[in-house]
Formats: C-alpha cells, sequence, structure tokens
C-alpha cells in the first residue's frame, strides 16, 4: 500500500493549482493532465488527500492500466485485479465509465463485461458475488477507454470532495466549493505565501448562500476541507480506524485562530441567512463578517484587500444578488449542457456525445440542442447590460486598492466594465467554460478620455 499510483480528478484549468496543493500535502511532486493530477503515494497519502484537498474531486487509485481490443480484453484486464485485497464480497460496487475515442460499440456492455469480471473473481475465490447498487455503492470503480487503453480506478472519496458537509442551504445555481477554493488559489489570496497568510481581507459582495467566504474563512482557519464528512475509504479492506483517527487529530490540532479578515454580503437576506447557517456548520461563523446590502451600494469592508465575486449567469436571478425564478429554458439548457461535447469527464477529457455510456438507471437525456453561452439577466427576464458597468464605476469610485477577481463566462465582460483586465485565467464551471479576470482598481476611468473633436 505504500506504491500508489493515485489520480485527483479537478476542473479544467485548476491542474497547476491542485499539483501544487497535492505536493504541499503528500510532499510529492505529482503531474499535472487535462483537469488532473498523476501522483505516486501511499494509502496514508490517499487518505491524507481526501482529508485536506479542496480542489480535487475526488482521489482515484489506479489498480490497472492495459491495452485492449475488444471487451473480453476488458475482462480479463479486471479479472487479473485483486479486488479482494480492496473490498468483501458483503459491499455493493458500482461500476462508471467513460470514454475518449473508444472503438467500442456499446460502452454498456464494456461496463458490464468489467463487472462480470469482478464478481465472478469473488465467486471463484468466496463462493459468493458481490452485489451491484447503481444508487448507493460501497466501493466504485472507474473505467477510461482510450482508442487502444483501458485503465481501472478505485475511488476512495465516495461522495465528490466539494461536498464537505456544511452545506444544507443554498440558492439557485450554487458554486462548487472545489470551483470556490480554485478562485481564491488562482486569485493568490491561499496557497502556503499566499495574502491570507499576511491578513489581507477578502470580500464578496455577491456572497449567495456563502460558498466563496465560507471556503476562505476555513482556509484562515487552517481547517481541513473533509473534516465535517466520510469516506469511501472508510469501508475498504486496508482502513485502519486507529490511523484515520490519528490524522483527524492531527488535522484538528493545526486549527487556529483566522488570519485575515473575511467579509460578505448579498442583497438578498435570505441569502445571506443562508450563508449564516452554512458557516456556522462549517466552524466558521465567528470568522466572517455577513451583511445584506446591494453591491452597487456596499462600500468597502477595508481599505484594501482582494475581492472574489461569481455573479449570476444562466439563471433569471437579479444581479445584484436578488433570487427569482430559474426560467424554464435556462433549467432545460443548463440540463442538455452536462451532456455536450465540451463536458469534462472524471479523468480530465471533453466527452464527445457519442463518447458517454447510457448510466445504469437509464438512457441519458436527450443531447441535441445546443444551449449556447448564457448570460446573466435580471429578475424580470432582461439582460443586466447595465449592471457591469455600474458596478465597475462603483468600484473605481470607492475600491482603489483593492483587486477583484469575476468569473465569468462572458469574454467581453472588461469591454463591459470598461475595464482592462491585469489577467485572465482559464476555468472551467462544470460543462462552461469561463474565465477569472483580475482588476486592479484604480480612482477615476481605466482608460484615457479621447480629446473632443475640433468643430
Amino acid at each position: 500500500m505504500n506504491q500508489l499510483q493515485l489520480f485527483l480528478p479537478c476542473a479544467a484549468g485548476v491542474e497547476e493549482l491542485l499539483s501544487a496543493e497535492v505536493k504541499r500535502i503528500t510532499g510529492t511532486q505529482g503531474k499535472a493532465w487535462r483537469a488532473g493530477v498523476q501522483v505516486a503515494g501511499s494509502w496514508r497519502d490517499a487518505m491524507q488527500l481526501n482529508l485536506h484537498s479542496r480542489l480535487s474531486q475526488r482521489v482515484l487509485i489506479e489498480l490497472q492500466h492495459n491495452q485492449y481490443r475488444s471487451e473480453q480484453d476488458l475482462y480479463n484486464a479486471a479479472a487479473a485485479v485483486a479486488w479482494e485485497i480492496w473490498f468483501t464480497p458483503k459491499q455493493t460496487f458500482k461500476i462508471e465509465i467513460t470514454a475518449q475515442h473508444s472503438p467500442l460499440t456499446s460502452l454498456n456492455f464494456a461496463a458490464l463485461k468489467i463487472k462480470d469480471a469482478i464478481a465472478d473473481r469473488f465467486r471463484d475465490k468466496y463462493d459468493v458475488r458481490p452485489d451491484v447498487d447503481t444508487r448507493w455503492p460501497d466501493v466504485r470503480v472507474y473505467v477510461h477507454l482510450t482508442v487502444d487503453t483501458v485503465t481501472l480506478y478505485i475511488d476512495t472519496s465516495g461522495e465528490p470532495l466539494f461536498k464537505r458537509g456544511w452545506r444544507e442551504d443554498k440558492g439557485d445555481a450554487p458554486l462548487k466549493e472545489t470551483l470556490a477554493a480554485a478562485m481564491l488559489a488562482a486569485s493568490g489570496w491561499s496557497g502556503e505565501e499566499g495574502l491570507c497568510k499576511q491578513g489581507v481581507p477578502l470580500y464578496d459582495p455577491c456572497c449567495g448562500s456563502g460558498t466563496i467566504v465560507i471556503e476562505a474563512a476555513q482556509i484562515a482557519r487552517n481547517i481541513a476541507a473533509g473534516m465535517g464528512r466520510r469516506f469511501a475509504f472508510e469501508k475498504f479492506v486496508p482502513f485502519q480506524p486507529h490511523v484515520w483517527e490519528g490524522l483527524l487529530d492531527q488535522a484538528e490540532a493545526a486549527i487556529t485562530e483566522p488570519t485575515a479578515p473575511i467579509f460578505g454580503s448579498d442583497v438578498s437576506f435570505r441569502m445571506v441567512d443562508f450563508a449564516e447557517r452554512n458557516a456556522e456548520r462549517a466552524g466558521v461563523a465567528s470568522a466572517i463578517q455577513l451583511r445584506g446590502g446591494d453591491a452597487l451600494q456596499r462600500m468597502p469592508p477595508a481599505p484594501s484587500g482582494v475581492m472574489l465575486v461569481n455573479p449570476p449567469y444562466g439563471e433569471r436571478i437579479d444581479v445584484a444578488g436578488v433570487a427569482g425564478i430559474p426560467s424554464v429554458q435556462g433549467r432545460d439548457q443548463r440540463r442538455t449542457a452536462q451532456f455536450q461535447g465540451q463536458g469534462i469527464d472524471e479523468f480530465g477529457q471533453p466527452v464527445p456525445q457519442d463518447d458517454r455510456a447510457d448510466s445504469e438507471d437509464g438512457p441519458r437525456r436527450d443531447r441535441s440542442a445546443n444551449p449556447g453561452r448564457e448570460q446573466a439577466q435580471t429578475a424580470s427576464g432582461e439582460e443586466a447590460s447595465d449592471f457591469f458597468p455600474q458596478l465597475a464605476s462603483h468600484w473605481k469610485k470607492n475600491y482603489a486598492g483593492w483587486t477583484a477577481h469575476v468569473l465569468t463566462p462572458d469574454m467581453k465582460l472588461p469591454q463591459k466594465m470598461r475595464l482592462k483586465e491585469s489577467r485572465r485565467v482559464p476555468m472551467w464551471n462544470g460543462p462552461i467554460e469561463c474565465r477569472l479576470f483580475r482588476f486592479d482598481m484604480v480612482a477615476g476611468s481605466a482608460r484615457e478620455k479621447k480629446p473632443a473633436a475640433n468643430s
């Protein structure tokens, strides 16, 4: 268990940030792939990464990597894995399969062959087969196919790692905790030498149910991301409760008082209430100052600092924060977009429409619609074309000395805000390609006014 190959999937654009995080947690330099990081590690490292990683979606252990040409080759590859050292026939399992340019005609049949290989191995050894549970399995086996290779993984995480265990109250289209952590890392606020350690304030003027500020507060208090949840590896054969308890004790002993002040506000007092309850469950209620108020009117909570903003897009939500009624069209577009070609699979690759297996619960939804790029809308359904210029004017007038980071799928946002970005970081929010724009705020206009033409 000391020579494992670990793979940590992440949102596309976050690979280098995750690689740095993996090295900080394990002391080993990983290799960044598209939407994931591979690293050699131990069973203890796998547990540590589950407990402490804020950027990865899962921690997978690679068990087999082989060439294949047919479904029988997949069966043979799975049958050669010593599954009995990981789980018992009394536990349930599920196969998750993705592919990139696989020549096989049916991924459902490929998944069935791998399932049979695992069950047959247990039957041959113990005269009993483990059951399949497609909803709440004890063990998830991930399979990734390329043109000619098959890779088998066992998932040590269970529920995706963005599910920290504290978010019970949420609004429409909430930001995943892993993406919020990526925004904090990309902004330079978090990390080993981040601005957080220097006491630089952080502020989210459209905080919603509090994802960004709660992630920031846990970082400021050095609270491990997975302190409030359970993991799949706790049901595995190699699991030793006393070792895990020791890791939890170390993590708890490392918690400190906050190293930087954190502020959040939202025009919806209902969202502020949600954020307060979530912060209480996350153990950081005392580390965040939450207020109600319109982003176009709130004054800076400190002389200078870092702002992180994830303005709503593709929802009928007032851009200043008032939750409206999601449009039926926007909801259907989001569902369709999950299965478009620009979706990213668990192994960091774009999944073409014909390269996804139907789920074991039934066929996937129709994927013929093309949602296009969605834009922020007002509660009445009109595009909020005036909001961003007004927000930029408010920032220029009142937030000199602050650095603002805005996550958006709108590549023309700097033009709309009449600001020149100093940096843009590609980042994917699920299937939506976004940019994290950085704006260094100075008083007055960011552009020189052209002289008036002579009459």
